[in-house]
């Protein structure tokens, strides 16, 4: 299709700012995107849409459209939400690299000019599969013939012969063709998305293409477009390396087939579908629009340490809506996540947000729409999530009716591992149940240092719950770092050594000896050592540290030593 064909589309309503001899360019593709470099992400000939987060200073105008030139973007479609119109050193820079400049009204969603550009462009490249990718668009409208991404799925397997599943990024399958037999196992979704994370952080375009049980899957990443149907602006990654840790919160489209084979016209079309569930994604984080605006006001109250008459009163506007039917007066659980990457850098609360979502997704819950217990606020570096759990009788134990930290992650551990692993860190820390405004500052100062408490622990994907809190682990995330090495070095080193040289086990057999409280008898048993050959690796583990294993005081630093290291 042609620039002049979007402009004298009515019912998008674009404003040409600059480039009227260059509208008889060809349009190629879509790509909604705030990255500040997206030239990886760019193949030639896309009509770029953006919302200008990119954009801090007037000198940005200048390298952004150079790079979208060098890519060989066919024009660049800015919006008006962020900044209330698109700035003149834009309108500037866009003439002088000859780049044609629209502009969105702030009143026309990004995805009803994608759908437009999907739409036509796959009908002019694919000849008859137009007919599929305009029944896919019937099928994500909204209203009773809406069918969602389901509906979608359906039609890729009934009319290309395509299975295709759509799933979380911590593998939770979201929708998948209903006539196409069993879904892939639940073991398998998770390796499906661990594989796509894993893949994601190489910064390689995809599709990716994995082969596990001899069967092969082509992995599409379903992102949001970055805009709601009601123009929520979502916080965009500023650079390349930001995009690659947005994968942490992408969608999956898993394709049971080797895309390597397919045609440029099949890849269109899949690209096509991927961007129309991307609408469905958007709609979902619309939905929970109202439930992050709730929760971060209560976070900002209990924060500021307002009234708790003033936080209960907003409780009990948020109640009915973050679990309806349970009444006014649930208890609650505070989560804090936080995601580190080497070097100490810290993703930004807001980009958590969406992955600490996912993680409180019922375990059970299948579809795209959110569960009913998902209230996620952002604060600086972390995400922080109100949880509403059915009122308890007093003296019952929060570990039979709450969350705990370790089951939260258990099920998602393994594709968070790949998707973090090399350089990144996920931590997160659960409190303990409370009843009352008054206990919420005191249940997120809790969670706060369960979470560091899990910081401590080695691991990509760690948690801590408030039954920790009364251990001697509490101490250990308040050590400073020079310290923790400076006392594990001068206990732990000549035993490493030792090991290096001798392969003699000493430190597995202190960590056995320690976790037996001492037994010779049960330690050797576990190690199946005879006795006297665990005492002989003792006394040598005595002999180079200088400690005597039968003091309570050396038992402890040992312990404490293995504990940080």
């Amino acid at each position: 299709m042609r620039l002049r064909a979007l402009l004298e589309t009515d019912a998008l309503g674009l404003k040409l700012l600059g480039g009227e001899e260059e509208l008889d360019r060809t349009v190629r593709g879509v790509m909604t995107t705030d990255l500040r470099d997206p030239s990886r992400y760019l193949s030639g000939g896309e009509l770029v849409l953006s919302g200008l987060a990119w954009r801090r200073s007037p000198a940005d105008s200048e390298s952004f459209v150079r790079i979208l030139v060098q890519a060989g973007v066919a024009a660049l479609a800015a919006g008006t939400a962020e900044l209330g119109e698109v700035p003149d050193d834009l309108v500037v820079a866009c003439a002088r690299h000859r780049l044609p400049l629209f502009e969105v009204h702030e009143s026309v969603a990004f995805a009803t000019v994608t759908e437009h550009v999907v739409r036509q462009v796959s009908s002019e490249r694919a000849g008859d599969l137009a007919a599929v990718v305009e029944r896919h668009r019937r099928m994500m409208t909204s209203g009773p013939a809406g069918g969602g991404p389901d509906a979608v799925l359906d039609l890729l397997h009934s009319d290309l012969d395509l299975r295709a599943w759509l799933l979380s990024p911590t593998g939770r399958l979201i929708a998948g063709p209903k006539e196409a037999g069993p879904a892939p196992s639940a073991p398998t979704c998770v390796r499906l998305a661990g594989e796509h994370l894993a893949a994601g952080r190489t910064g390689r375009p995809g599709p990716h293409r994995v082969t596990l049980d001899s069967t092969t899957y082509s992995l599409f990443p379903i992102r949001s477009t970055g805009r709601s149907p009601h123009h929520a602006q979502e916080a965009a990654p500023d650079t390349a390396q930001d995009a690659q840790e947005t994968t942490l919160s992408d969608w999956v489209l898993a394709v049971e087939a080797d895309a390597g084979d397919w045609s440029a016209e099949r890849l269109d079309l899949l690209h096509g579908v991927t961007q129309l569930i991307a609408v469905e994604r958007d709609r979902r984080d619309a939905a929970r629009t109202v439930r992050r605006r709730l929760a971060q006001e209560v976070v900002e109250l209990v924060q500021s340490s307002a009234p708790p008459a003033e936080i209960a009163a907003r409780l009990r506007v948020a109640a009915p809506v973050l679990l309806p039917g349970l009444g006014t007066a649930p208890h609650w659980q505070v989560v804090v996540a936080r995601i580190e990457w080497d070097g100490g850098r810290a993703e930004d609360g807001q980009a958590v947000q969406s992955l600490l979502e996912e993680l409180l997704v019922a375990p059970d819950s299948t579809g795209p729409e959110p569960s009913d217990r998902i209230a996620v606020a952002h604060t600086g570096d972390e995400a922080v999530a109100l949880v509403p759990l059915p009122a308890v009788p007093t003296g019952d134990d929060d570990a039979e009716t709450g969350l705990l930290a370790e089951t939260l992650l258990e099920a998602v551990r393994e594709p968070l591992s790949a998707g973090l692993d090399g350089d990144g860190r996920l931590t997160l820390g659960v409190s303990a149940a409370v009843h009352s405004a008054e206990g919420l500052r005191g249940a997120l100062e809790e969670a706060r240092h369960a979470r560091r408490v899990a910081a401590a622990r080695p691991g990509r994907v760690c948690a801590a719950g408030h039954q920790e809190l009364a251990s001697h682990v509490l101490l250990l995330p308040f050590v400073p770092d020079d310290v923790r090495r400076a006392f594990t070095a001068r206990l732990l080193d000549p035993l490493r050594e030792y090991d290096r040289r001798h392969r003699a086990e000493l430190i597995p057999t202190l960590e056995a000896f320690l976790d037996c409280d001492g037994s010779w008898t049960r330690c050797a048993s576990r190690l199946h050592l005879h006795v006297n050959t665990l005492r002989y690796r003792i006394g040598r583990i005595e002999q180079l540290t200088g400690r005597d294993l039968s003091r309570l005081e050396d038992k402890l630093d040992f312990f404490l030593a293995l504990r940080m290291s």
